[in-house]
């Protein structure tokens, strides 16, 4: 069965039905520590289904919590699961849906990846991640980032309640939209772009141009809507392509300097951006140059720009409008150590190839 998609304000009140359907008897409900501020509290909590509460885990969430979670779903005796909150609350959930039939003496993630049968439903509060439509989860063992991903963890059910966004802190909207928005570029330009994906990127991107404003200055309740939408849009696209380099030069900006993954990943994006502008012969998409310089095109056509140079630059006025500055270097070794942390992979989908020396130049004009 493929995913379920319930949109508009108020539509946290149809967990119930949804939960009936399924044949829930307990669910566990997997929420973060601000759950209890939430403006679509009062209707979850209202849900006459048994259910109990896990909220025991951080925001870059550890392998050890999500086992708490594991267990704290069987020893309940539940038969669904309902995550509510932003990316890392769905990936806690994800993970638990994931685990909660395997071998307990052995490490989950050496184990072999199955289909539980557990019903998942996702109820995202923040409009970013889109980790509500995608097959991806993060969590962290070790200190180490462990991404999962399986097409089972893709939810059943997104519920995409704007009303819950009337509660979001302003630094923490603009952080999460300008994920959503950096999500749907890349997916837009990655090597494993097809029609599909793009349709979801100019979807995304169409309505953050057009809501940005409103949704963080005003807050109404049709913005928010549509910039949720365009999460979720940005989320499917994501879930086709995989992010590109932007993404996986943040990841350790975020360690370093303990900024928010949206932040994190727009002080890259033009950075990356305006290099592929100016070496699209250096193109590595087996669609070749002129595909790419095409793709970067229809970008800028998107953003409501004449050309991808002014793409970027209207990128970068968005983040000065929102206040979103670039992070202070702190020890001589940074760029050494940034530059040493990106995940040679996660390149592999950037349509144009970049060289150590180049991250390096980079992260110095990012890092400042």
């Amino acid at each position: 069965m493929g995913q379920k998609l319930i949109e508009g304000s108020g539509s946290s009140e149809k967990i119930a039905d949804v939960l009936s359907a399924l044949g829930a008897s307990k669910f566990l409900l997997v929420c973060e520590s601000s759950y209890q501020y939430l403006s679509n509290r009062d209707v979850i909590d209202a849900i006459s289904i048994p259910h109990v509460k896990f909220s025991d885990f951080t925001p870059n969430p550890l392998y050890e919590q999500v086992c708490a979670g594991v267990e704290m779903f069987n020893s309940s005796a539940c038969d669904a699961i309902v995550a509510v909150g932003g990316g890392s609350t769905i990936d806690v959930a994800k993970c638990i849906k994931l685990y909660c039939k395997m071998d307990t003496t052995k490490l989950y993630l050496e184990q072999p990846m199955l289909d539980t049968g557990i019903p998942l439903i996702a109820v995202p509060t923040t409009a970013g991640t889109g980790s509500e439509s995608t097959r991806h989860a993060v969590i962290y063992y070790e200190g180490k980032k462990q991404s999962i991903s399986h097409e089972t963890i893709v939810p059943d059910y997104a519920i995409l309640d704007a009303t819950a966004l009337k509660t979001l802190p302003l630094y923490q909207k603009k952080c999460t939209m300008l994920d959503a928005l950096s999500q749907a570029i890349e997916s837009w330009w990655s090597v494993n772009s097809n029609e599909e994906s793009i349709g979801y990127s100019r979807n995304a991107i169409d309505l953050i141009m057009s809501n940005w404003r409103e949704y963080i200055e005003s807050n109404t309740g049709s913005s928010a809507e549509q910039i949720m939408l365009a999460a979720n849009y940005a989320g499917r696209a994501i879930n086709i392509t995989a992010t590109t380099a932007a993404h996986a030069m943040s990841y350790k900006l975020t360690s370093m300097y303990h900024l928010p993954h949206g932040h994190a990943v727009a002080v890259c994006l033009p950075h990356v951006w305006r290099y592929m502008n100016k070496h699209i012969d250096k193109c590595i998409d087996a669609r070749g140059a002129k595909h790419l310089a095409g793709t970067l095109k229809d970008i800028s056509n998107e953003m409501g720009c004449g050309s991808s140079a002014e793409a970027v630059e209207t990128f970068e006025q968005l983040l000065r409008s929102l206040d979103i500055q670039n992070p202070q270097r702190q020890l001589d070794t940074d760029i050494d150590t940034l530059t040493a942390s990106v995940n040679p992979v996660r390149l592999k989908n950037n349509p144009v190839g970049l060289d150590t020396e180049t991250l390096r130049l980079m992260y110095e004009a990012i890092v400042r």
